[in-house]
């Protein structure tokens, strides 16, 4: 073969694959959501004078043909594969498997996010709990990546830089340091969060710090369904999926739980077993996102009340702190105003936990 033909052969060949990804791109129509990156995909932007003229129209295009592209997972994988097996990177877009394990390289430290998400906090306290004969405590959740990150070369914000800022920032809370009795075989391999069946010291060393009694036995379950965490999807390569447990107890089996999700009162449940098989298994622990819930506890031997400020990690945790009081209340400010919470919360003399993650706090413009 002569180098014309050559040529030619190629040519034909880019021409085929470029027309034809384009023509099966138009054909295939708009997915609307991704299930392995659980994000709603661009769809394709509205065209008017303006959007042309500015520019706005081609950037939205761009997003929506990256977010349609055909066998656009398929390519992911390819990209992920390649990155990290064929160049060697230490990483892919910030994720990195090592051991088993899929972590994300949480770096640099934004000391911006920690003032925005301290000034939350003030908030919260100065117009709620400072007038108030309540006890106010504080803990950090830190990443998985605070774990693997020392055995790798990977980067890693400064997480002892964070708590003694978020401290500073905190004086009026007393501080509990859970760091040291995690591991990373506390969360799941797939996951960003903690496994429930890992994290009954977590719940006692709270409480005790609190002043809260636990004595529950729990019987561990397990969910008849692969678990594919966050991470497994935006890292698109093929892993083994984690199992996910969940505890019960008498004391659980007794609870009543409340929640406010559509601005009314109703029933909920400690584990929701329609979202244990849906697109997030997590959200099986107290439904997932809920702006305001309760747990009240009827066989409790003391009339304490215990108010979470919280985030994700807190769903799985509350339940094995509710041995220790007659009710918790868990908020969720990046679903409910922190302005709004007198009308729902009647403030007195409970225990009062602020417990985030380090995920959230690095990035804290959520809260409202």
């Amino acid at each position: 073969m002569n180098g014309k033909n050559r040529n030619i052969i190629v040519i034909a060949v880019m021409a085929v694959l470029l027309f034809g990804m384009s023509l099966w791109s138009w054909m295939k129509g708009a997915d609307e959501y991704s299930e392995s990156e659980r994000r709603i995909l661009a769809d394709f932007p509205g065209i008017t004078a303006d959007s042309v003229e500015s520019g706005a129209f081609m950037q939205d295009f761009e997003s929506y043909a990256m977010d349609q592209f055909p066998l656009r997972d398929k390519f992911r994988g390819l990209k992920s594969f390649s990155e990290l097996s064929v160049f060697r990177k230490l990483d892919n877009n910030g994720l990195y498997p090592e051991d088993g394990y899929i972590s994300k390289t949480e770096y640099p430290l934004n000391e911006e996010m920690l003032d925005y998400a301290a000034e939350r906090f003030r908030y919260i306290y100065d117009n709620y709990l400072s007038d108030k004969d309540m006890n106010i405590y504080f803990s950090i959740v830190p990443d998985k990546n605070y774990y693997t990150a020392p055995e790798t070369e990977r980067l890693s914000l400064d997480y002892s830089a964070m708590i003694e800022k978020m401290r500073e920032k905190t004086e009026y809370m007393a501080y509990i340091d859970i760091t040291e009795l995690l591991e990373k075989e506390d969360y799941y391999r797939t996951d960003t969060h903690w496994r429930q069946e890992k994290i009954i010291d977590i719940a006692e060393k709270l409480a005790s710090e609190m002043g809260a009694v636990l004595e529950s036995e729990y019987t561990v379950n397990e969910l008849d369904n692969p678990f594919y965490g966050v991470y497994c999807g935006q890292l698109a390569l093929l892993v083994e999926p984690d199992t996910i447990r969940y505890l019960t107890s008498e004391t659980l089996e007794q609870c009543r739980v409340t929640s406010w999700s559509t601005g009314t009162e109703e029933e909920s449940v400690l584990y929701n077993m329609e979202k244990a098989f849906g697109k997030d298994p997590y959200e099986m622990f107290l439904s997932g996102s809920e702006p305001l819930l309760t747990i009240e506890n009827p066989n409790a031997d003391t009339e304490r009340e215990l108010i979470i400020f919280r985030d994700s990690f807190a769903s799985s945790l509350a339940p094995l702190l509710a041995d220790g009081y007659s009710k918790i209340t868990l908020v969720d400010i990046r679903y409910v105003r922190s302005s709004m919470l007198g009308n729902f919360i009647e403030f007195g003399n409970q225990d009062v936990l602020f417990l985030y993650s380090t995920l959230l706090l690095n990035n804290s413009m959520a809260m409202k």
